[in-house]
């Protein structure tokens, strides 16, 4: 089962070698970059941007329903980075699936920076990415804005294998797996209500 789940017949290791067999020092650079921005130690970083905007939101606009929305994205991404965390921890130590360099002989491999070996699967880098850009995709409407936030993502996610961290799957199940993560918890937060005050009045 793992060989299609997984391996996906060969070419999960062949898309592996595509991304990461020609390098250049300045392309290094923004794929190291890029994986900065992926890692889930930013969380204090993106969870204060968009406390942020919801602040802005709310002063700016009492009235509208856009502070609502951020203020559901917030809720959102907190409480999904937890379960987020445990959730990949667990899949990393419970499938102990090897990276790259434990893979490949070191001269058919190009890792830029210490190597790893263990814990290939999922991608913790693609999963805070992908976590990141789901919960703020419903309250974003700009066409230009959800392209950024894909290119974003996208780019985290190749970045993982250009630098020989990571296979392709690695990076696309810890996406996906986000992404399944944010829209269970979004729909349970939506489906919460405080329970309303009611007036008594004396006649």
């Amino acid at each position: 089962m793992k060989e299609w789940i997984y391996d996906w017949g060969g070419a999960n290791v062949a898309m592996f070698h595509a991304l990461n067999a020609n390098h250049a020092h300045w392309l290094d650079q923004v794929m190291l970059a890029l994986t900065w921005a992926g890692d889930h130690n930013r969380f204090a970083l993106y969870v204060s941007f968009i406390a942020l905007v919801t602040w802005w939101r709310i002063a700016r606009y009492p009235e509208s329903p856009a502070g609502r929305e951020w203020m559901l994205a917030l809720a959102t991404f907190a409480i999904a980075y937890v379960l987020d965390g445990f959730v990949v921890t667990g899949l990393k130590s419970y499938m102990d699936l090897p990276r790259p360099s434990l893979v490949f002989l070191q001269d058919s491999l190009v890792v830029v920076g210490p190597a790893e070996f263990h814990h290939s699967f999922p991608s913790g880098h693609a999963s805070f990415a992908a976590l990141f850009v789901a919960s703020l995709w419903p309250c974003t409407r700009s066409l230009a804005l959800r392209i950024a936030l894909v290119v974003y993502v996208v780019a985290v996610c190749l970045s993982r294998p250009y630098l020989g961290f990571h296979f392709p799957a690695d990076v696309l199940f810890g996406s996906l797996l986000s992404v399944l993560l944010v829209v269970g918890v979004r729909a349970a937060l939506a489906m919460w209500r405080p329970p309303s005050r009611v007036r008594q009045v004396e006649i």
